[in-house]
């Protein structure tokens, strides 16, 4: 069925270039490389994160987790970069649920335990903020965590991703399931 409006952003917006790498505050957010398989690893170890994202990987998944996102960047559905501090990776962040008709995406970001307390996640997310709306040309960038995420909830605040409410029982994790603060911000958002 035709649409009556135009997509905020023409199909190959990604797709027609190669997955860039963008650098922000001392942070650089790089494509994921298969000897970053280690960190892949030890970060679905970590029991933050485990708590946090519901997914634990083997050293055989942790491969294919990597190997996904040319693919998935390719599909214009997803994109995660590998967040690089102190010449090491530190964390990821990423685009999930990419919709370039309506100019959208969700962010997702997790930081290894010894890049905590570094601010590694507000650098990333600035950093990834910036890019989708001044080259990518995104519209709205959405955040959601757990209530009980405070942590997460301070780096969406701090990086300008304004409150807009609770969904309740959205997302079940180890423990049960947990409401989920929401956050967006939009292109045309004073900066952070």
């Amino acid at each position: 069925m035709p649409s009556l409006v135009t997509p905020a952003l023409p199909a190959g917006s990604l797709a027609s270039t190669d997955q860039p790498d963008i650098t922000g505050d001392g942070v650089l957010l790089r494509p994921w490389h298969a000897d970053d398989h280690e960190a892949v690893v030890a970060a679905f170890t970590d029991p933050a994160i485990q708590q946090w994202h519901a997914r634990t990987v083997t050293d055989d998944e942790a491969g294919d987790w990597i190997g996904q996102w040319p693919q998935r960047w390719q599909a214009e559905t997803a994109a995660s970069w590998a967040v690089i501090d102190d010449g090491v990776v530190a964390g990821q962040i990423g685009l999930r649920r990419i919709d370039l008709d309506e100019g959208l995406a969700s962010i997702s970001y997790w930081v290894l335990p010894e890049a905590r307390g570094r601010r590694v996640a507000p650098r990333s997310l600035t950093a990834l903020t910036t890019w989708s709306f001044a080259t990518l040309g995104l519209h709205r960038l959405e955040l959601s965590h757990s209530t009980a995420n405070l942590s997460s909830c301070r780096v969406a605040q701090r990086c300008g991703y304004l409150p807009e409410g609770v969904k309740r029982g959205e997302a079940l994790h180890a423990d049960g399931w947990h409401d989920m603060h929401a956050h967006a911000r939009l292109a045309s958002d004073p900066a952070a």
